[in-house]
């Protein structure tokens, strides 16, 4: 707000009703739309991970999917790639404890 020393959600002067809609408003047109939801895909293996994430570095690059839901997507993508990592080591601890005791 030019000559006020206050930004416009700090300033006293204006209304909390006019904040509280300036902030709704603002927090709505902020948002990602999806304009076509995609079908649902299996990811069960690093490799699905992997493409995955290659279909979403070409679609960020060929701007049909936004930054945010990228972002989105990669995060969600790494944890589940950690989650696959952890579940593939545990069904190996499991086997050769298996061995393991068969040897006993």
């Amino acid at each position: 707000m030019t000559g006020s020393e206050f930004c416009y959600l700090h300033n006293p002067a204006i209304d909390k009703d006019a904040k509280r809609a300036a902030q709704s408003k603002g927090g709505k047109g902020n948002r990602a739309g999806v304009t076509q939801p995609l079908p649902a895909i299996k990811l069960t293996q690093p490799r699905d991970v992997v493409s995955l994430l290659q279909d979403v570095i070409n679609g960020v690059r060929s701007g049909e999917i936004d930054l945010k839901a990228a972002n989105c997507l990669g995060c969600l993508a790494g944890h589940l790639s950690k989650a696959l990592e952890l579940s593939d080591l545990e069904e190996r601890v499991i086997g050769l404890e298996k061995t393991l005791a068969q040897h006993k």
